[in-house]
């Protein structure tokens, strides 16, 4: 049996094959650690999937609810003007999200896939605005090229 085992500098490989506009069309990336085997085989019980799918669909009716005099009725697909108007971030979320722009290198399009992310974040969570930890979290899913440049 193969191992899959990738180094940083195989990934960092495959990844500047992509272009940097298809990335960008990707909402989240997420490096996934190997898990170890005891915890594969333990007995315990990680949260149900039931949990989270009523989770998610509570999720899914805010944004309904939200969205209803609009086409578009989830986070990811709304447009640019109401990004400004249902993702608004209070200063301390403003004053994060401008560090990771000037850190990060990210467009203007990428700022507003953030936004989106950490709005998506807060409905998970039932919070009604975007928090600071929400556009924390979503810095967290930045595309991988980007988190190692």
């Amino acid at each position: 049996m193969s191992d899959c085992r990738c180094d940083d500098a195989a990934v960092a490989k495959y990844i500047a094959k992509l272009s940097g506009p298809l990335l960008d069309r990707i909402d989240l990336h997420v490096e996934v650690a190997r898990v170890p085997f005891d915890e594969i085989v333990s007995r315990s019980a990680g949260e149900p999937s039931a949990t989270i799918r009523a989770r998610v669909e509570r999720a899914r009716v805010l944004q309904r609810e939200r969205y209803a005099a609009r086409t578009r009725q989830t986070n990811a697909s709304i447009g640019a003007r109401d990004v400004r108007r249902y993702c608004a971030l209070n200063p301390d979320a403003i004053s994060l999200l401008r560090d990771a722009a000037a850190h990060g290198n990210l467009s203007a399009r990428g700022l507003d896939r953030l936004a989106r992310v950490a709005r998506t974040i807060a409905d998970l969570e039932g919070a009604p605005a975007i928090e600071v930890r929400h556009i924390a979290e979503a810095i967290g899913y930045l595309t991988l090229e980007r988190k190692r440049n």
